[in-house]
């Protein structure tokens, strides 16, 4: 269980279409005019938008997203996280990348949005990934992925699971919803970073970013407003909710097939 509070900082901001080096300027802007965070959320491929063109925008593993990510890490003291589309091998994968000043973990997505066809452009990852910042174990999660309960079921792994995403306004219910019953059936804080504004393909965002705590109760809800908030997330909070109500000791056993 963790022992501190962490301090999230969800960032809800238009994106510039295909444009990473703009992106990453405006998002440097926001991280900077909020800085001591402990974790600073951007949305899923924060420096292109939702695009299908993998190839054309895709990063190198370790390329300039990351590396201006480890810049802040390091500078800030604090962890930085979203996702960008990167290339490896012969495929792009969708991948997140949670940064702190001494370590880069990636999780490719695992669910990818075939209504939209990311499934024929990009690769499926199959690995669930938890992370661990400043005492807390972190499950990272990409838009799409909170659909599927099974994959994101606390198996007593994980503190805190984090959403990036780019999801659209007409299924703005199903998102707001979705992360507020991932934080009640896990018994775990979620926070959901959605961007706002429309993209290239004339879809529009209205942002929905959400920090709930583990009882389902909202810490914050950023509407759809050009917005950065911090929230504190109270580990002492948290720790006694599960005490007091210990519905992970009667979960089901389950194998989860990647």
């Amino acid at each position: 269980m963790p022992a501190k509070d962490l301090s999230v900082c969800l960032i809800q901001h238009p994106l510039v279409w295909e444009a990473p080096a703009d992106n990453r300027r405006q998002f440097e802007h926001r991280v900077r005019e909020n800085a001591g965070a402990d974790v600073f959320v951007l949305p899923e491929m924060f420096t292109t938008g939702f695009s299908m063109n993998a190839i054309g925008n895709a990063e190198s593993p370790g390329g300039d997203t990351t590396r201006w990510m480890q810049d802040i890490a390091r500078e800030m003291d604090c962890a930085i996280t979203g996702s960008i589309a990167t290339r490896v091998g012969e495929v792009v994968f969708n991948r997140m990348l949670f940064v702190t000043p001494d370590a880069v973990t990636v999780y490719d997505k695992r669910h990818l949005f075939r209504m939209a066809g990311e499934h024929k452009r990009y690769a499926a990852g199959h690995q669930r990934v938890v992370t661990e910042w400043r005492g807390w174990r972190i499950l990272l999660q990409v838009c799409y992925d909170l659909r599927f309960p099974v994959f994101s079921r606390n198996q007593n792994d994980y503190d805190l699971a984090i959403y990036v995403a780019n999801w659209p306004a007409p299924r703005a219910l199903h998102w707001r919803s979705l992360l507020q019953a991932r934080a009640i059936e896990n018994l775990s804080a979620v926070v959901g970073v959605n961007r706002i504004g429309a993209d290239a393909n004339g879809l529009d965002y209205r942002g929905d970013s959400l920090a709930i705590a583990a009882n389902g109760d909202l810490l914050t809800d950023l509407g759809d407003r050009e917005i950065c908030q911090t929230v504190l997330i109270k580990a002492e909070e948290q720790n006694r909710y599960r005490e007091r109500f210990p519905a992970f000791l009667d979960a089901d056993g389950f194998e989860l097939i990647l």
